[in-house]
């Protein structure tokens, strides 16, 4: 099992490398990834320095591909995959099907992902992509329990990627429309959500209030913790129900526990979200997460996941806390 680390910035890469990581996954400085924050990402001195650095040391480094073209800028994309190709990275992450011939054909050699922003929750669309572009691994979408996963690993021979820790999507990846509702960009599209120069916090005689572009995401009381504003995590009014998360409460997915099931059913590789972090959060991720799958793999059998691995998860954690999302949701 491979532990697959975020790289938001080339110290955060070699943290991610130093602290464990197998792999590590960036994007470029544009819209062609679903973090195209200011500051973020890597230019083409940064991404050479950064594949030295990680294959020196055994590492792989994933470039991420993974918003959608538009028409009008088609060529922007191809040409971030040729740059990719260039540059001898390990594998693009790619979610446009549109994308997929052009990355295929061009760059035959070149190792194909499916993103998780292609939102593939089943075998039948895993193995088409694997029929008709070659892909060799996909990363699901967060909205499988864990029989699901098992029953679609079993399905397919594509290598199947899982998120292990990180703050939570919608849980729609590749089809969210929440953000360019509210600011009028989307992950999907422009590579980012709740863009920072929509985001205000203003202090009120009710609280500390969050908003985006003007619109009122969430209301803090005093001493209480404060999240990034996104419009799916904020508190709303619904019918006779008022100020709670109606959507998805601001928590990180955390997957330790799992790890026996998850290396049992053949999952190839668990991924940790959060480029838009610091290189500090970086690793301490990959540290306690490289130590738990060495410790798992090691002896499976007597695998425990120690309390001191939670308490450190938890200190980077999305609201200071954890939940093992739609893996064992009751509704599943």
């Amino acid at each position: 099992m491979e532990l697959v680390c975020p790289a938001g910035s080339l110290p955060a890469l070699k943290a991610a490398v130093d602290n464990g990581a197998d792999c590590v996954y960036l994007g470029f400085r544009d819209a062609t990834n679903a973090r195209n924050f200011a500051g973020l990402n890597f230019d083409e001195a940064a991404i050479e320095t950064g594949i030295r650095y990680a294959h020196e040391r055994g590492r792989k480094v994933f470039v991420a591909l993974n918003t959608y073209p538009q028409a009008a800028h088609v060529e922007l994309w191809r040409k971030a995959v040729d740059r990719a190709a260039a540059q001898g990275v390990d594998a693009v992450k790619i979610a446009a099907p549109g994308l997929m011939p052009y990355a295929s054909t061009t760059h035959p050699q070149l190792r194909l992902h499916l993103s998780v922003q292609g939102s593939a929750t089943h075998a039948v669309a895993i193995n088409f992509y694997h029929q008709q572009f070659g892909i060799a691994r996909a990363v699901l979408p967060r909205v499988l329990s864990i029989e699901q996963v098992e029953r679609l690993v079993g399905q397919t021979p594509v290598e199947i990627e899982v998120f292990g820790f990180g703050s939570l999507c919608v849980m729609v990846e590749g089809r969210c429309a929440l953000s360019s509702y509210v600011t009028g960009e989307a992950p999907n599209t422009n590579g980012v959500c709740s863009p920072p120069k929509a985001v205000r916090w203003v202090e009120t005689p009710q609280g500390r209030e969050s908003r985006l572009n003007g619109v009122l995401i969430d209301r803090y009381a005093p001493g209480e913790n404060a999240g990034y504003p996104t419009l799916c995590k904020g508190r709303f009014d619904v019918g006779d129900e008022h100020n709670y998360y109606a959507i998805e409460e601001p928590t990180s997915l955390n997957t330790l526990e799992l790890l026996p099931e998850l290396m049992k059913i053949g999952v190839r590789a668990v991924k940790i979200e959060g480029r838009q972090r610091s290189p500090a959060y970086v690793a301490q991720v990959a540290r306690v997460w490289r130590q738990a799958i060495d410790s798992c793999r090691d002896n499976p059998h007597r695998y425990n996941a120690k309390p001191a691995w939670f308490s450190e998860l938890d200190k980077v954690a999305e609201g200071q806390q954890h939940t093992l999302g739609a893996y064992h949701r009751p509704w599943k």
